[in-house]
Order: C-alpha cells, then sequence, then structure tokens
C-alpha cells in the first residue's frame, strides 16, 4: 500500500496468500536464523499453519543465517513423505554465516531424495534497515549492508531442478509465489464421505 514494510512481514503475508491457495497440500513450516527449527509440521490444518505463521518474529533464535541447516531440515521432514511431488520454498535475505551443513551440501541431500528446492532472495541491494533491541529494550532500526548469496541460491535450485528468483519489493515476491504455484499443480482424485 506504499508504505515501507520489513522482509518478515512482506514474507508472512506472501506465504499466508500462498498456504490458502493450496488447500488440499501438505505444507509445513521451516524458520531459520543462526539454526533452524520447526515452526509448523507437515500439515493439512492450515488454520493451525498460519497460526504458526503469524506467530514469527525477529529475534527469536540466534543471530546469523543458517540457509544449509534450514534446508536439512526441510528436508528431513520431507524425507519419509509419500507423494508424487516434494518442493522446498526457500526464502532467505542474507548469506549462510552459521550452522553446521552448507547450503550446496543440503541440497545434494534434496535432489538425492528427489526433492525440488524453489530459492528465494529477498532484500534490496546495498543497505536495508535492519530491527534490533538497543540497550534499554527498545525496537530500533539500523541500516546495515545487504548481501544475498545469488550464486549459490542458484546453484541449489539448479542441482534439485527448482528455480532461483531474486524479490527486491512486494509485487515481485508476490508474483514469484505465483509462479511457483502455477509450476507445482497436480490433479489429485479424492474421495469424500459424508454423513
Amino acid at each position: 500500500r506504499g508504505q515501507r514494510i520489513n522482509r518478515l512481514v512482506l514474507a508472512k503475508d506472501t506465504v499466508q496468500k500462498f498456504i490458502l491457495k493450496r488447500p488440499a497440500d501438505r505444507i509445513g513450516l521451516i524458520a531459520f536464523a543462526g539454526r533452524a527449527y520447526v515452526a509448523g509440521p507437515l500439515t493439512l490444518d492450515h488454520p493451525f499453519l498460519l497460526a504458526n505463521l503469524d506467530r514469527l518474529n525477529f529475534g527469536g533464535i540466534e543471530e546469523g543465517t543458517a540457509i544449509g541447516s534450514g534446508l536439512i531440515a526441510s528436508v528431513n521432514r520431507l524425507r519419509d513423505l509419500k507423494s508424487k511431488s516434494k518442493i522446498i520454498i526457500l526464502l532467505t535475505d542474507g548469506v549462510n554465516n552459521a550452522g553446521k551443513v552448507p547450503p550446496l551440501t543440503a541440497a545434494d541431500v534434496a535432489q538425492t531424495l528427489g526433492i525440488k528446492c524453489y530459492t528465494i532472495g529477498v532484500g534490496t541491494r546495498g543497505e536495508a534497515p535492519v530491527p534490533y533491541t538497543d540497550q534499554f529494550g527498545r525496537r530500533q532500526q539500523r541500516m546495515m549492508p545487504v548481501d544475498i548469496d545469488e550464486d549459490t541460491l542458484t546453484k541449489v535450485s539448479e542441482k534439485t531442478g527448482g528455480k532461483y528468483f531474486r524479490a527486491d519489493n512486494s509485487e515481485t515476491l508476490r508474483r514469484i509465489f505465483t509462479e511457483i504455484d502455477q509450476l507445482e499443480k497436480t490433479t489429485v482424485e479424492m474421495k469424500k464421505f459424508q454423513r
């Protein structure tokens, strides 16, 4: 709406709309910064998943960007799933600088298990305001350099049969999710019983 918002608010809004468009899909949510954790297990209970998405905020876990850890956590959730299509949509605004698993190693594991990764680098080039908490507990913003490892994200997506996207504004990010939504359609027959 013409106002400046942070990347997390934008990502949450876009992911929410994506989830709502896929009512028949099992979807999970892995959040990562310095390490990765399951913010929402694979589920068809989308209201539960959306509530967990809404709870995500900056500062919940240690600082850093553990892209490889986020990928491995996602792969582990999808590993034993019996499904025609298994995909990971990886949203990041940085360079892998934390975690124990390199992103390309995680991509090798995903490729071996037949999991496709779409990677999205989110953020402007140069500098962007980043929220932090000062010594008095107040939320502040400071300008920080933005650096996205597009080379690694491209290799991760190519290795797994996905695609890399760059999103520097809200409209672009929404278009990317719409494109992924169109690429990952499958026809499924369902039996419904009603009493």
